[in-house]
């Protein structure tokens, strides 16, 4: 029995046209290497897509890739995660189940979840992942006892975060135990959490593939490229899908003028063809972090693949005084209120942080919503 195990696709998640297409690039070249593999099938653990309407574009590249599969005779099993999931309901992992590209395999009735068969004989299930953990009421109040007793090698899916398994980073992020699992399954195919992990859990294995693309600055400069995991008889191999080299400069801005940090980063050879990520953190002695011409410095770097630059840790000497408040955000805003309240009413503060912190509906328009939010803002006037 051999089988692929994706997760955390997040096709068209970035807005940098070089770094959107080859996010999906990464997903042809895994789909590539699972024919060239004879997999029998293969698992897609959410968030294919990285929002639940993505553009009609990356639709129909995603639909031609998965077509592959099927022309190769080869089924994909898939649940929907945080990211492409709707609460109306509305997700192009319906349309593409009625394509006939993928089976989702959260099948509920009568409380209980049902098992897909595989022509394989492997039976498979799973449950959606949702944003905060809200998936986990499922797991509370599912009657897991038909799966837990079905006989054969079986298969769970689920797209969420496990306490047990949190690095030191996510400690406040939702998650659930993992006693909610299902037991009695041989392979637990999860994702969410973009981490590479692999662990013994029952009579079999829980692994996290970690994203099939990196989705953000520190995911590129931490992992450096995404992959998957393929499974044959028991032994499991982790695959990369390296498309680009990446190289990461740091500049350590303390004690320098922000003259002598641009000189310096204009030193940074061998980027040329590559993913250029460059973070300069520090306090400038002299100037601000404005001052750093990145106009120049993006001409320098127009040969790399793409330059992405990092500039939150980086400040500036005469901001050092500045109180920098922590603490929970109501205490916070406390304090902003009574800091303020003297040259506006606490009242209009209030009222104000409320209406900044309003979101943009489900299918609401951009104009639409800043018209709200102006409407409001007015209405405090």
């Amino acid at each position: 029995m051999k089988f692929a195990h994706l997760a955390d696709c997040h096709i068209g998640g970035w807005r940098d046209p070089e770094l959107k297409e080859l996010s999906i690039r990464a997903f042809e070249n895994a789909i590539e290497i699972c024919i060239k593999e004879y997999v029998g099938f293969v698992l897609i653990a959410g968030d294919l897509f990285n929002t639940s309407l993505p553009s009609i574009d990356l639709i129909k590249r995603t639909a031609e890739i998965l077509n592959k599969l099927k022309e190769h005779d080869i089924d994909v099993y898939i649940i929907p995660g945080s990211h492409d999931f709707s609460p109306s309901g509305k997700t192009m992992i319906d349309v593409l189940e009625n394509a006939g590209l993928v089976v989702n395999v959260m099948k509920i009735k009568n409380n209980q979840l049902l098992l897909t068969h595989d022509k394989t004989g492997v039976k498979i299930t799973g449950l959606v992942g949702l944003r905060s953990s809200l998936d986990k009421h499922y797991y509370q109040n599912l009657d897991f006892t038909n799966i837990e007793n079905e006989t054969g090698f079986k298969i769970f899916m689920l797209h969420n975060t496990i306490n047990e398994l949190k690095p030191k980073d996510m400690e406040k992020v939702d998650g659930m135990s993992l006693s909610l699992l299902p037991k009695n399954f041989d392979y637990y195919a999860a994702g969410h959490v973009h981490f590479i992990k692999e662990i013994n859990h029952g009579k079999g294995k829980l692994v996290y593939p970690g994203p099939l693309f990196p989705n953000n600055f520190k995911e590129i400069e931490e992992l450096k490229h995404g992959g998957f995991y393929i499974y044959d008889n028991g032994n499991l191999k982790y695959v990369p899908v390296k498309l680009k080299d990446v190289l990461c400069a740091e500049i350590d801005a303390n004690g320098k003028s922000s003259r002598e940090v641009e000189d310096e980063i204009l030193n940074i050879n061998g980027f040329e063809g590559k993913i250029l990520l460059l973070r300069i953190a520090g306090v400038l002695k002299e100037g601000k972090s404005s001052d750093i011409n990145f106009k120049v410095i993006s001409e320098k770097f127009k040969d790399s693949f793409v330059f992405l630059k990092n500039t939150t840790k980086l400040s500036s000497k005469e901001f050092l005084d500045l109180e920098v408040k922590e603490g929970e955000i109501s205490d916070v805003e406390g304090e902003i209120i009574k800091e303020f309240k003297s040259d506006y009413d606490e009242e209009f503060i209030v009222n104000l942080m409320n209406a900044l912190d309003k979101e943009k509906d489900e299918g609401e328009k951009n104009v639409d919503f800043e018209r709200r939010l102006l409407k409001d803002a007015e209405y405090l006037n």
